[in-house]
């Protein structure tokens, strides 16, 4: 049955369409994770919180936030979390503006290690999906997915994610504004500590 579907389509087209869909994205996806295996000795769900992390502003990304992104239940992130720790990959961080808020953050070898692997990564797509679909057909392709997303994903699952989108940005503004204002206290404590101890030198 050809993948083109007819200009009335029936069952078994839509469905035989659909699963070529699935079937060429696992395919894809299988050598991807594989090769990321063999290159990076990286598992699929470190690998996924690499890439997005490397990918957020600051190297950082709330817990929960990043659970949701990544398909996976609390205590399922945790696990991944906890092992990533113990790799020297990420740490935690609570959030100065929101003492609910855990954040996951890069250290300095997991910013080296989700760079190597966002190159590789590239490097892969461009043999297993740009090759063969050229420039056009893989951003056709990145397009379809954009549209059935925004078109599928469920009203709460949208609103949560605006949701972390701003709360994510606020608590940036606010952990900015405190660490300015502490670097103020601290040039001022400096000033005010060296005129003390002009005067008790009898100096001005």
């Amino acid at each position: 049955m050809s993948a083109v579907l007819p200009a009335k389509p029936d069952d078994d087209d839509i469905v035989t369409w659909w699963g070529l869909v699935i079937e060429g994205y696992q395919a894809t996806h299988v050598k991807l994770l594989d090769e990321i295996a063999r290159r990076l000795n990286l598992t699929p769900a470190p690998f996924d919180v690499l890439l997005r992390l490397v990918r957020s502003p600051g190297h950082r990304k709330p817990m929960s936030q990043l659970a949701a992104e990544a398909a996976l239940t609390t205590g399922g992130f945790t696990k991944v979390a906890d092992r990533m720790v113990a790799a020297g990959l990420i740490q935690r961080e609570q959030s100065t503006a929101d003492r609910r808020m855990t954040y996951a953050v890069l250290t300095p070898l997991g910013v080296r290690t989700a760079e190597d692997a966002r190159r590789e990564c590239a490097d892969i797509l461009r043999a297993t999906v740009l090759a063969p679909l050229g420039l056009k057909g893989a951003t056709a392709l990145a397009g379809a997915m954009r549209t059935l997303r925004e078109a599928n994903s469920t009203r709460e699952a949208n609103s949560t994610r605006e949701a972390n989108s701003s709360r994510d940005a606020n608590s940036h503004r606010k952990a900015n504004g405190a660490r300015e204002a502490q670097r103020t206290r601290g040039s001022n404590g400096s000033s005010a500590a060296a005129a003390g101890t002009r005067r008790s030198n009898g100096t001005s």
